[in-house]
C-alpha cells in the first residue's frame, strides 16, 4: 500500500490546526480512505496509563480510522505547555527527526493517507538546530497552510507561503480559519489572500465554538489539493 501524507502547518499556534486536521482526517475517510493522524511533538499533556497523553494528540486519534499505538502517533510529548525544544530540554530529550520519520514510515505502512500536524508555526525550534520546517523537509510531504483569519495575518500567511517553499516543499492548498469573530473586512483579507498565495483555498472555516470536525469535512474541497 503506497500512502500518501500531508503535514498541516499554520501561521502560528492557536490557528485552529487541530481541528482542521481533524476535519481532513473525516473529509478522506468519508472517501473510503485508510487515514492515521500524526502529531509528532507535543507540549502540554497529563499522565496516563499510556503514558503523557496531549490533547490534540488525543483528537487526531479519535478521528482517524487506523488505530496505532500512541508511541507511532506522537513519538514526543512533554508535560510543560511551551516551545517544544523548551519542553525538550527541560524533559532531558533532543527530539530526533529520524525518530519521527521512522514512526511516519510505520503509520504509513497501515494507511492509504497520513495528516501529520506540525507544532506551533512552520518554523517553530526542534532541538538546537532544527525546526519544524526541517521536519517537514524530513518527511518530504506538501504542505496545507491553515491561515487563522485576524489582523496581521496576510503578512503572516505570505510570509509562510514563501518560508514552505523555500524549503523546497510544495505548498498544496490552505484553508481560512475564522478565529476572530470581530475581524474587520474578513472577506476582503481572505480575498486578498486568494490572490497571492498561490496555491487553492480548500475551505473557509467560521468561528464556532461547538464546531466539529466531521461537520467542517464536508466544508472542505480536496479535489482543489495541488
Amino acid at each position: 500500500m503506497t500512502a500518501t501524507g500531508y503535514f498541516i502547518t499554520g501561521t502560528d499556534t492557536g490557528v485552529g490546526k487541530t481541528l482542521i486536521a481533524c476535519a481532513l482526517i473525516h473529509a478522506f475517510a468519508q472517501q473510503g480512505r485508510r487515514v492515521a493522524g500524526m502529531k509528532p511533538v507535543a507540549a502540554g499533556a497529563i499522565r496516563t496509563v499510556e503514558g503523557w497523553l496531549n490533547e490534540d494528540v488525543a483528537r487526531l486519534r479519535a478521528a482517524a480510522n487506523v488505530m496505532a499505538p500512541l508511541s507511532l502517533i506522537n513519538p514526543y510529548c512533554f508535560e510543560l505547555p511551551v516551545a517544544p525544544h523548551l519542553a525538550a530540554q527541560q524533559a532531558g530529550v533532543e527530539i530526533d527527526l529520524d525518530v519521527v520519520a521512522r514512526a511516519y514510515g510505520e503509520l504509513a505502512a497501515h494507511s492509504e493517507i497520513v495528516i501529520v500536524e506540525g507544532v506551533g508555526g512552520f518554523c517553530v525550534p526542534l532541538n538546537r538546530n532544527q525546526d519544524s520546517a526541517d521536519l517537514a523537509v524530513r518527511l518530504a510531504l506538501p504542505v496545507i497552510l491553515v491561515v487563522g483569519l485576524r489582523l496581521g495575518c496576510l503578512n503572516h500567511a505570505l510570509l509562510t507561503a514563501q518560508a514552505i517553499r523555500a524549503r523546497g516543499l510544495v505548498l498544496a492548498g490552505w484553508i481560512a480559519s475564522r478565529i476572530d469573530p470581530a475581524m474587520a473586512l474578513a472577506d476582503q483579507n481572505r480575498e486578498a489572500l486568494a490572490a497571492r498565495i498561490g496555491a487553492p483555498l480548500l475551505g473557509d472555516v467560521a468561528h464556532n465554538a461547538v464546531l466539529m470536525p466531521h461537520t467542517i469535512a464536508v466544508q472542505l474541497d480536496l479535489s482543489k489539493l495541488a
